[in-house]
């Protein structure tokens, strides 16, 4: 006894210089409760720091209906572990039977109560477990768990008990760590690392027992590489953020998505209709037949509606032209000089003088001239401009060539002057100017110029022919000029 008191003397000192004990008087449980006796074998008594209290168990194996047995402490939240003692029931000159009765067991560290889903601290094999052990089980957890079997049919290794059913008893179990969060080293002083997942950190030598999303190494100190978020590192971002790579630790594009995408993580593509980056804008309306813009570039792929260019068909056609791709140019023929539609051509209000047709490019029809090709030509003009209209035959005035010369003058637009020797001062022919009645007493020709018998008279009708031809070359420079005049009001590059 001496001995047993000295040997657990030992343990407590040394734990005490190291780190607190975290099981003591904690909420116990186990799988089933030995009835026999006058002792109580509650599952508390194994965390009361009383050898001479065990906790027991209803027997397990062949010859029972337990075939495995499940011990396990509520350290009322969770800690980190540094290391688990066990003291299990000795009975003197007994040692080796209950070494075989107790080989087999595991111990669990974990945060759900249950076995299934727990980190596994300590697995006996094939050598006996002494009945006093100690493991080291560096973790983060709530409950402790002692589970030992005895199942039907396995073989277990050689020194197991598996012959008789037989109790388990522990008398003590007692689980050292630290009892504040975020800490480790012998006197629980130090802090984990800043990056360690919910602030755990192995107890002993303050690595982290895992990462916050975002972060890996031993400590948790090195970001993940670019391109790569999240837990491990292990997922990668998508490609589709902005300028720089996704957020290491979200994987979200915190600077916004590259042209084409949007969404948090920008791995949604722009909805129809809309481009750019984070889709912020919107396609233009006047893509070929409503075609779709190009969800990265905004440009309409498959070309613009008549009236519109530029890669994103958003440009009217420059004043002058219209169309499709803007190739076409306007006619020049609309009225005052007004800029056509840059989608269908047409002239806005009406056309110059001697055009027709909603862009005015047609010329009026033979015979036809001036607005909306409106007026007709007089039968006494001798040609009909589409613009300006009738120059008159020999003999005809008026802007439609619909008067007669007065008397006393002849010719084209009768600004000549019929001869005053026309015989009893008829008016001359309007036409040509001929004396049709005759001429006076000593006059000759047709036109009444020349004297009879004066040898002069040939020279006086030679000056009078070129009288004559002078008239008609003014009358003729006349008109061009009034021409010209007219064509110069109306712009018409016909004329």
């Amino acid at each position: 006894m001496f001995i047993y008191v000295f040997r657990f003397s030992i343990i407590v000192i040394c734990f005490c210089k190291a780190y607190e004990d975290l099981s003591y008087k904690k909420l116990a449980t186990q799988s089933t409760t030995s009835t026999g006796g006058v002792y109580s074998y509650v599952a508390s008594n194994a965390v009361d720091r009383n050898e001479t209290t065990c906790m027991r168990t209803e027997p397990m194996g062949p010859n029972s209906p337990y075939k495995s047995v499940w011990w396990k402490v509520d350290l009322g939240g969770k800690y980190n572990i540094q290391s688990i003692t066990i003291h299990f029931k000795s009975y003197g000159g007994y040692e080796m039977q209950q070494r075989g009765r107790f080989a087999g067991f595991r111990i669990y560290a974990s945060n759900t109560g249950n076995v299934n889903g727990s980190a596994l601290c300590y697995e006996d094999k094939s050598q006996l477990p002494p009945l006093y052990f100690t493991t080291t089980c560096t973790a983060s957890a709530r409950y402790v768990i002692f589970y030992n079997d005895r199942i039907d049919g396995v073989t277990y290794p050689e020194g197991y008990e598996v012959l008789h059913s037989f109790p388990t008893e522990l008398c003590e179990v007692i689980v050292m760590g630290c009892s504040a969060l975020g800490v480790y080293g012998v006197d629980c002083a130090v802090p984990c690392p800043f990056n360690c997942r919910n602030n755990m950190c192995d107890i002993q030598n303050g690595n982290c027992l895992a990462c916050e999303p975002g972060w890996v190494g031993d400590n948790c100190t090195i970001k993940c590489h670019e391109g790569w978020y999240g837990d491990d590192c292990a997922q990668q971002c998508l490609g589709h953020c902005r300028l720089y790579f996704c957020d290491h630790v979200t994987g979200l594009c915190d600077k916004g998505c590259a042209a084409g995408w949007t969404g948090s993580f920008c791995n949604e593509t722009c909805a129809d209709g809309r481009f750019g980056m984070d889709c912020f804008q919107n396609c233009s309306s006047h893509c070929l037949n409503d075609s779709l813009c190009d969800k990265e570039t905004g440009h309409c792929d498959t070309g613009c509606e008549p009236g519109y260019t530029s890669e994103n068909c958003t440009k009217e056609c420059p004043a002058g032209y219209f169309g499709n791709d803007c190739r076409s140019e306007c006619s020049g023929h609309c009225l005052n000089n007004e800029v056509c539609d840059y989608v269908n051509g047409a002239c806005p209000s009406a056309c110059q003088d001697g055009y027709y047709g909603k862009q005015c490019t047609a010329v009026c029809r033979e015979g036809f001239y001036g607005r909306n090709c409106s007026s007709i030509c007089s039968p006494n003009c001798s040609t009909c401009h589409h613009i300006n209209g009738c120059t008159c035959h020999p003999g005809w005035r008026g802007p439609n060539c619909s008067q007669a010369c007065i008397d006393g003058t002849f010719g084209i637009d009768c600004i000549l002057q019929c001869s005053s020797r026309c015989l009893n001062d008829s008016p001359c022919d309007k036409e040509t100017g001929y004396c049709n009645m005759g001429c006076k007493p000593g006059y000759t020709s047709k036109l009444c110029l020349k004297e009879e018998g004066f040898a002069g008279g040939a020279i006086a009708g030679i000056a009078l022919a070129v009288v004559f031809i002078l008239a008609v070359i003014i009358v003729v420079v006349y008109r061009k000029r009034k021409s010209n005049y007219i064509c110069g009001r109306s712009q018409s590059s016909t004329c």
